[in-house]
C-alpha cells in the first residue's frame, strides 16, 4: 500500500469525506465545524465540498444538538457529532447515555443508533480543572455504547471509518495536543475493527498497556527501560469498549507482569477494570501485583507545576515496572 506521512487531523478529516462521499446518510454537525473550519482545522474545506445540509454548524448548545443527533440517526441518518471538547460533552450526557445508549433494547431492536460523538478528552496543558478530564471510563461504564481513544494518524482514520459505519453508538475520544502530529497514513482504504488491541513493541519482561497521548508515555518508558536491559512490551488498547482482554491475556503469558498506564482518575478507571479482568482471567500467570499508573486522585490544577505533578509520566512508569520486577 502507497503510504504518507499526515497530520492527524488530517487523517480524521479524511475518515469523514470518505465516508460522507460513500453514504450519503452521512452528516457532520457540531460548533464551528462548518464556517471556521472546525475549530482545531479537523473539518477544513468539507463545507465547500457537501454544502451546508451536511457539514452543519451548531449553537454552543451541547444537548440540544446532541439530541438533534439522535433523533436524526432514529431516522436513518448517520451524523458524526462534534464536541470542541469532550468537557462541553457533560452536558450532552442525557442524550448520549439515556437516549443513544439505550433506544435499541428500549424499542425491542426497532431502532438502531448509528452515531459518532467526537472530539478530545484529557488534558492539554494549562486549560484548568473543568477543561481537561478524561472521559473514557465514564463512557465505557454505560450498556450500549462502544468506546474508541485514538494514539495515532493511522489509527484514528482507520477506526473512525468503522466507527462512522457501526451501527451502534460510538464514543470517539482524540487528544488535542496530536492533532499536528504527522504518522503514516496509506493512500488506499482502509479499516480498522473496533474491539481490537494491537501490540506496538514485543517485549519478554513486562507488558504495558495505555491508550490515547499515554502512549507517548508508555513509549518513552519503555526506551529508558531497555537502557537498563528491561524488555518491556507495549499494548495500545484503541478500543476500551469492547475490551480486547485476550491481547492483554496473551502478552501476560509471555512478561508475567503487568503495567497499565491511564490519564484518568484512579477510582473506578479502566485501569481498575483491566486488573480485575486480569487477575480473572489470567491471575496464574501473573509473577507480581498489577501495577497502575493514572492521573493523582484531584481536579487538576493550573500552575504548571501541579499540572505536571497531576499527570503520568515516564518516570513514573518506569518505578511501577521496576516495582512489578521486584527491582526497587
Amino acid at each position: 500500500m502507497e503510504v504518507r506521512k499526515i497530520p492527524f487531523r488530517q487523517a480524521l478529516r479524511e475518515a469523514m469525506v470518505e465516508e460522507m462521499r460513500r453514504d450519503d446518510r452521512v452528516f457532520l454537525m457540531g460548533e464551528e465545524v462548518a464556517e471556521y473550519n472546525g475549530a482545531y482545522k479537523v473539518s477544513q474545506g468539507m463545507l465547500d465540498e457537501f454544502g451546508a445540509k451536511r457539514v452543519i454548524d451548531t449553537p454552543i448548545a451541547e444537548l440540544g444538538f446532541t439530541g438533534i443527533g439522535v433523533g436524526a440517526a432514529m431516522n436513518g441518518t448517520r451524523p458524526v457529532v462534534e464536541f470542541m471538547t469532550w468537557n462541553f460533552a457533560v452536558l450532552a450526557f442525557d442524550q448520549i447515555v439515556n437516549s443513544a445508549a439505550k433506544m435499541l433494547s428500549m424499542s425491542a431492536g426497532q431502532f438502531n443508533i448509528p452515531i459518532v460523538f467526537r472530539g478530545p478528552s484529557a488534558a492539554a496543558g494549562q486549560l484548568g480543572a473543568q477543561h481537561s478530564q478524561s472521559f473514557e471510563n465514564w463512557m465505557a461504564n454505560v450498556p450500549g455504547l462502544k468506546v474508541v481513544s485514538v494514539s495515532n494518524p493511522y489509527d484514528a482514520k482507520g477506526l473512525l471509518k468503522s466507527a462512522i459505519r457501526d451501527d451502534d453508538p460510538v464514543c470517539f475520544f482524540e487528544s488535542e495536543v496530536m492533532y499536528g502530529e504527522m504518522g503514516e497514513v496509506p493512500e488506499e482504504e482502509y479499516l480498522i475493527p473496533i474491539g481490537k488491541a494491537i501490540v506496538k513493541r514485543e517485549g519478554t519482561d513486562v507488558t504495558i498497556v495505555s491508550y490515547n497521548k499515554m502512549m507517548k508515555v508508555a513509549y518513552a518508558a519503555a526506551d529508558e527501560l531497555a537502557k537498563e536491559g528491561i524488555s518491556a512490551e507495549v499494548i495500545d488498547l484503541r478500543t476500551i469498549r469492547p475490551l480486547d482482554y485476550p491481547a492483554i491475556v496473551e502478552s501476560i503469558k509471555k512478561t508475567n507482569r503487568l503495567v497499565i498506564l491511564e490519564e484518568a482518575w484512579p477510582f473506578g478507571s479502566v485501569t481498575a477494570e483491566l486488573s480485575f479482568q486480569v487477575q480473572k482471567h489470567a491471575f496464574d500467570f501473573l509473577d507480581a501485583p498489577i501495577k497502575r499508573v493514572t492521573t493523582l486522585d484531584t481536579s487538576i490544577a493550573y500552575a504548571p507545576t501541579l499540572v505536571e505533578a497531576f499527570m503520568p509520566n515516564p518516570e513514573k512508569v518506569i518505578r511501577a515496572a521496576k516495582e512489578a520486577l521486584y527491582l526497587v
